[in-house]
């Protein structure tokens, strides 16, 4: 690994379970050929979890708002990205691009991440890749066609993203945080209304995701299906109008902010 600061303080870390070494082979390579520093960030195995991590899941919470029953995998991944935060904090960078293993690099992402390193003050937390369209609303050109932009709806995927210390800080908040577990990771970390940050998207993606590499959080091989049915998700579709309308109304004023900035 190529462990370092770059210039304008920008960190990457990836993270990679201990029992997937051809997957941070391919990252890492990659990685290489783009000229960016990176650290290994050893993932939370969910075969390993103690009894500390197993009680940071909050299984109600996340069946109320999720509507299904949460994997070990999906844990796992959760506690990962709180350990980035933690290494973030810890660390002497500004900035810090969080990587997962299964993330495509696109030629344009270390321009995208000087572009943004530059604009650090119109950004707590800036997602590089996504899987639903998000409603972008752009307001700021960065590189090679890549522009700055507000979401207005639903955009998940937790693969590529770049963070502040604020916005670390934030994630940390014993009251206000992460923690419990009541979401998979991506549902939760983009809810910028909840945990006060300015959550923004780069347009189009500098990152992508790699259908060719199979998911690590896995799934149940047999029994009943994780999902809820009938009367049993009314709660989880309830949350999620309220979230969405939120987002929304997030997504216009943060929008309105920006414009008038101007």
């Amino acid at each position: 690994m190529n462990e370092g600061l770059s210039g304008d303080g920008v960190r990457t870390w990836v993270i990679n379970l201990d029992r997937a070494p051809d997957r941070l082979a391919r990252i890492s390579a990659r990685l290489e050929h783009l000229g960016l520093p990176w650290t290994r960030l050893p993932a939370v195995d969910a075969r390993n979890f103690s009894i500390e991590q197993k009680a940071l899941l909050d299984a109600s919470g996340f069946g109320r708002r999720h509507g299904m029953t949460p994997l070990p995998g999906e844990l796992g991944c959760y506690l990962s990205h709180i350990e980035v935060m933690r290494a973030f904090l810890a660390s002497e960078a500004r900035l810090a691009v969080v990587l997962e293993d299964d993330v495509k690099l696109h030629d344009t992402l270390p321009a995208v991440i000087a572009a943004l390193a530059q604009h650090a003050g119109r950004w707590d937390v800036v997602k590089l890749s996504g899987v639903h369209f998000g409603t972008p609303m752009p307001y700021l050109d960065l590189a090679a066609g890549h522009r700055l932009a507000v979401m207005l709806s639903k955009c998940t995927g937790s693969s590529a993203y770049i963070m502040n210390r604020r916005a670390a800080q934030a994630y940390l908040d014993p009251r206000h945080g992460l923690l419990p577990m009541q979401l998979p990771y991506d549902h939760a970390f983009d809810r910028g209304w909840h945990h006060g940050l300015k959550i923004r998207m780069v347009t189009p993606w500098p990152c992508g995701h790699d259908d060719q590499v199979a998911s690590t959080i896995g799934t149940p091989a047999s029994g009943p299906s994780r999902k809820f049915k009938g009367l049993k998700r009314l709660p989880t579709h309830l949350w999620r109008l309220g979230n969405e309308l939120r987002r929304l109304g997030y997504g216009v004023s943060e929008r309105l902010r920006e414009t008038l900035r101007r």
